[in-house]
C-alpha cells in the first residue's frame, strides 16, 4: 500500500459540489464530501451539465445515482443500557474499529486498522486517538494501539505530517501534536526503546510544525505554524495551508465569511486554522465572543498547542538520549527549555494570575478564559506556586457538577459553555494529580464519570461531549448533532474509572 493510490478532492466537481453544498442537498455537509463516485469525476461532472437543464432534474436523485452513499459509523448497533458503561464500551470496540477497504473516494488508505470516533465520523482523527487510546490500554487492546500509532507514522512517512484525519479535504491542515504521547504511551507497554523505533516519524512532524522557521525575521514574523515574538523567541500557532471555504462545511463558511464583511480569505484561514485546533468551535477565537465572523485564530498563540510541542521536544531529547547521540539529545533538550521560558513570558498573564493564549498581533494576552489553563499542569511546564493558583481557579470557575467545563462562555458554539469534553477531563485530571492535587483530581473524575453513567442509564449513549452545567439537558451547539460513539469519551471514561496513579 501506498500513498500514491487515487484520491477523490471533492471540489474537483467543481458546480456540482457547490450546489450539492449551497442547495444543502444534505442535511450534513460532511455527507457527501465522504460519498464515493461510481465514475470517475470528469464523466460525473459530463453528465451533471448534460442531466441538470432537464425539467424534472432532481439534484439528490443524480447524488444517488452516481455517487455511493456512506453509512454511519455504527450502522446496525443497538446498545443495552441495562449493561455496566465499561461493558458497553468494551463491546462497542470493535464496532468502532475500522479498515480502510473501499479505494475511489476521499479516505486515505491505512495499512492497519484502527478506531473511529462514531456516528458522522467514519475515519480516524488524529487528536481524537490520544485520548481513545487511554481507553485500549485499559482494555488490554495494545495491538490496537500499535496498529494505530503505524498508521500515524505511515501518514508522516508519506505526507510530511499527521492530517485532522484521513480524507483527502483534510490535507491542509493537522490537529494538536499529540503524537509523542501516544509513543510515549505505547512505550508503557512496550518499553522506552519504543521511542527510538518512532524517533524518524517524530522528528519529521516536528519539522512540518516549525517549517518556515528559518525564514522569519522582522519584517517576517509569522509563516505557516511558526511565529518570531517580540524577543526573537519562535512560538507556534494553528494554520491552514488553505485560505478557502473547508469542503465539508462549504457553505457554512461561505456564509459566515460574508456575514463579516472582511476580506473572505483572511475569513476562511481563521476558520481552518480553528478546525486545526480541534477547538472547532470556540470563542476563544473570537474577538466579540458572540460573532464567529471576528474569528482571529491565526493571530493567536495558543498555550495547548506550545505545551504540546515542548512535549514533542523533551521526547525527541529522551529517544536521542536512548540512541546516546547525546549531541541531538541536548540540542532539543536546549529547545525545549526555550520554549518553556517563552511559554513562561508570553502566555502567563502576570495581571491575571493565569495562563492563556496570547495575540502576537497587538502583542497582549487575548484575554479569553478557558481551561486549556490546564494545560501546562498536564504536561508538567507549570511551577507550583502557578498550579497552586491554576488548581483553584479549575475548582472555583471550572468544574462543574458534571465535570469540567471548556469555557465559560454562553453561546451557540459547541467548545463553549455548557459543554464539556472527554480531553478536557483526562488533561485536567492528570495535571491536578502531576502537581498533588488529589482531592481536585478525584471531583474532576467522579463528576465526568458519574455523568456517563447516568447518561447511558437514560439513552444507552455514550456521546461526543456533554452539558456540564446541567447533566439533565443534553449537549448542543456547533455545526451538527452531538454524536453518539464515542471514541474518546469511551477511552477517557475507561482509563478515569480504571486509574491507579
Amino acid at each position: 500500500m501506498n500513498a500514491t493510490e487515487p484520491l477523490i478532492f471533492v471540489e474537483d466537481f467543481e458546480e456540482l459540489f457547490v450546489d450539492v453544498q449551497t442547495q444543502h442537498v444534505f442535511e450534513d455537509q460532511k455527507f457527501f464530501t465522504d460519498c464515493v463516485p461510481k465514475l470517475s469525476t470528469k464523466e460525473i461532472l459530463e453528465y451533471y451539465k448534460a442531466e441538470r437543464a432537464r425539467k424534472d432534474f432532481k439534484l439528490f436523485e443524480f447524488c444517488k445515482t452516481y455517487f455511493h452513499f456512506p453509512a454511519s459509523s455504527a450502522t446496525g448497533f443497538v446498545s443495552d443500557p441495562s449493561k455496566p458503561v465499561e461493558e458497553h464500551i468494551n463491546i462497542l470496540w470493535d464496532v468502532l474499529t475500522k479498515q480502510t477497504d473501499q479505494k475511489g473516494g476521499t479516505q486515505i488508505m491505512l495499512p492497519h486498522p484502527f478506531v473511529v470516533p462514531g456516528g458522522r465520523f467514519r475515519e480516524v482523527y488524529y487528536w481524537d486517538s490520544y485520548f481513545t487510546m487511554l481507553g485500549l490500554q485499559v482494555s488490554k487492546k495494545i495491538e490496537l494501539i500499535e496498529n494505530m500509532v503505524n498508521n500515524f507514522a505511515y501518514l508522516i512517512d508519506n505526507y510530511g505530517f499527521i492530517p485532522n484525519g484521513n480524507r483527502s479535504y483534510f490535507l491542509s491542515r493537522s490537529q494538536p501534536p499529540f503524537f509523542s504521547l501516544m509513543i510515549e504511551l505505547l512505550a508503557e507497554e512496550k518499553g522506552q526503546e519504543i521511542i527510538i523505533k518512532y524517533l524518524p516519524q517524530l522528528e519529521k512532524e516536528y519539522q512540518f510544525w516549525m517549517n518556515g522557521k528559518d525564514r522569519l525575521d522582522k519584517g517576517n514574523i509569522s509563516e505557516s505554524h511558526v511565529v518570531m515574538m517580540q524577543d526573537g523567541e519562535t512560538l507556534n500557532r494553528y494554520w491552514d495551508k488553505l485560505d478557502t471555504p473547508r469542503q465539508e462545511a462549504y457553505a457554512d463558511d461561505v456564509v459566515t465569511a460574508k456575514k463579516s464583511a472582511r476580506d473572505s480569505k483572511q475569513v476562511f484561514r481563521h476558520i481552518r486554522a480553528a478546525a486545526e485546533s480541534g477547538w472547532d468551535f470556540s470563542s476563544r477565537w473570537f474577538r466579540d465572543e458572540k460573532d464567529m465572523g471576528t474569528i482571529f485564530t491565526t493571530d493567536i498563540i495558543p498555550l495547548d498547542l506550545n505545551c504540546l510541542l515542548f512535549h514533542l521536544e523533551k521526547i525527541l531529547a529522551t529517544g536521542f538520549e536512548l540512541k546516546k547521540e547525546r549531541l541531538f539529545s541536548n540540542e532539543y533538550n536546549d529547545k525545549a527549555g526555550k520554549r518553556s521560558e517563552a511559554i513562561q513570558k508570553y502566555l502567563w498573564d502576570k495581571n491575571e494570575s493565569t495562563f492563556g493564549d496570547y495575540d502576537f498581533v497587538n502583542k497582549k494576552p487575548t484575554g479569553k478564559w478557558t481551561s486549556v489553563i490546564i494545560y501546562p499542569l498536564f504536561l508538567n511546564i507549570a511551577t507550583k506556586e502557578q498550579s497552586i493558583r491554576i488548581a483553584d481557579q479549575l475548582e472555583k470557575s471550572f468544574l462543574k457538577k458534571g465535570g469540567l467545563a471548556t469555557t465559560l462562555s454562553f453561546n451557540s458554539q459547541q467548545w463553549d459553555a455548557p459543554n464539556g469534553w472527554a480531553p478536557i477531563q483526562w488533561a485536567g485530571f492528570r495535571g491536578a494529580m502531576n502537581y498533588g492535587f488529589t482531592v481536585l483530581a478525584k471531583k474532576i473524575k467522579n463528576n465526568w464519570t458519574s455523568t456517563i453513567e447516568h447518561i447511558f442509564k437514560k439513552s444507552g449513549k455514550v456521546t461526543e461531549k456533554y452539558n456540564v452545567f446541567e447533566t439533565e439537558i443534553a449537549a448542543s451547539g456547533g455545526e451538527y448533532p452531538n454524536q453518539d460513539g464515542f471514541g474518546w469519551s469511551n477511552g477517557v471514561y475507561l482509563k478515569l474509572k480504571n486509574f491507579e496513579n
